[in-house]
């Protein structure tokens, strides 16, 4: 059955011919018929509308349907084409089944034979539209597909990255190539706020022309980087309102998506492409996503640099107390010394090694024993090292 839209181009000088097709036949149940009645107007007429099937008679005067054939496919045209031909006609038949026919139809015909092969070969163009709308189809569900295994791959690595990589560089490398992976971009570019000041400086980039990228390390402006850090927003510019702005000179449609601590911005992501096709919702949430495993980053390094400043104070303090220790450890062992030393000629003294002593001299003498031995006492409490010799009467 005729299905909407199906047209048909006639190639015929016998009215009587084009009037069986045409008339008698095919418009009734619904096709529409282009008739021309020469090869020359059929193949402009074909190159204008393409059709989805020609019939062409082999007796055309001048050029015939096998010069028609070749015509049409040195054109480009690969539309099926079913050639009328008279009983005894075989050997032709062949030749144009040899140019690329689809099929033929011997004259005189009934309608019925008429519609019956017209209906074969159109169903045969609607299958192979099936299959290629399908095959397309299909291809855009790979293409669709893969794109989603890229981008889950890159977003994947990144967290590994973050939480094995220590070097800050290599890093932030990897979040602009990730971006490159997961936008399709052809430039992109990572800053990071100084640490005084509200310049952002270039860390890492790929795709930027030689005078652009030589400014890594240093203040950057491409001119859009401000807008986001006044904003604390991703911004997402193509075509024409692009042209404004210093970035324009390097491709038609970028993006900018803020790296962000909170609400602070401290950083910035942006990606620019060639051509004026903006950046989708879905591409936007995927730098953010970036975008966030960038702020982790950044935020790990300030941990682990403060962390060190903390390590190294506590570290100079507890070097300080050891060596205040040791200092106050040989003072207190001094101390103790000197009190043993004092002690000895006392204790000859009153063991009446060193001659008799009057009541008041043993008795100041041991007055004086006594408060010695409570210095040594108070000594000892303060440190254990203080020698337990000194604990005597």
């Amino acid at each position: 059955m005729a299905s909407a839209g199906d047209r048909v181009l006639l190639v015929e000088n016998n009215p009587k011919i084009s009037d069986l097709i045409a008339h008698q036949t095919l418009l009734p149940v619904g096709y529409s018929v282009d008739i021309v009645t020469d090869s020359n107007s059929a193949v402009k007429q074909a190159l204008q509308t393409p059709p989805d099937l020609i019939i062409a008679d082999l007796n055309l005067p001048g050029l015939s349907a096998k010069d028609l054939l070749v015509a049409l496919a040195s054109q480009g045209v690969n539309t099926p084409l079913l050639v009328i031909a008279n009983k005894g006609q075989e050997q032709e038949i062949i030749q144009a089944f040899r140019l690329g026919a689809a099929d033929y139809l011997l004259w005189p015909a009934h309608d019925t034979e008429v519609l019956s092969v017209v209906e074969r070969l159109l169903g045969r163009v609607r299958e192979t539209r099936d299959r290629q709308r399908l095959d397309l189809k299909v291809n855009e569900i790979n293409q669709e597909l893969q794109r989603k295994a890229r981008e889950l791959t890159a977003m994947i690595n990144i967290g590994k990255a973050v939480v094995s990589t220590s070097d800050q560089r290599a890093l932030f490398q990897k979040f602009v190539d990730s971006t490159l992976q997961i936008s399709e971009a052809n430039i992109a570019w990572l800053l990071v706020r100084e640490d005084t000041g509200n310049q952002f400086l270039l860390m890492a980039q790929r795709g930027l022309p030689e005078t652009w990228a030589k400014k890594l390390n240093v203040t950057f402006d491409d001119g859009i980087s401000g807008l986001v850090a006044l904003s604390g927003e991703t911004l997402s510019i193509a075509g024409e309102p692009l042209l404004k702005f210093r970035i324009a000179r390097l491709g038609k449609s970028a993006c900018a998506v803020p790296i962000k601590i909170q609400k602070e911005v401290i950083g910035m992501l942006v990606v620019v492409r060639k051509e004026a096709r903006p950046f989708e919702n879905m591409e936007q949430i995927l730098l953010e996503a970036v975008s966030n495993f960038a702020s982790i980053s950044l935020v790990n390094a300030r941990l682990f640099h403060a962390l060190n400043s903390l390590n190294s104070s506590s570290q100079t303090a507890l070097e300080g107390q050891k060596r205040q220790g040791a200092i106050l450890d040989s003072v207190r062992n001094s101390v103790a010394e000197e009190l043993r030393s004092a002690l000895y000629p006392i204790e000859l003294l009153l063991n009446g090694k060193a001659g008799n002593l009057t009541d008041i001299q043993r008795q100041a003498l041991q007055s004086t024993r006594t408060a010695l031995q409570r210095l040594a006492r108070a000594a000892e409490k303060t440190t254990p090292r203080v020698s337990t010799t000194l604990k005597k009467k």
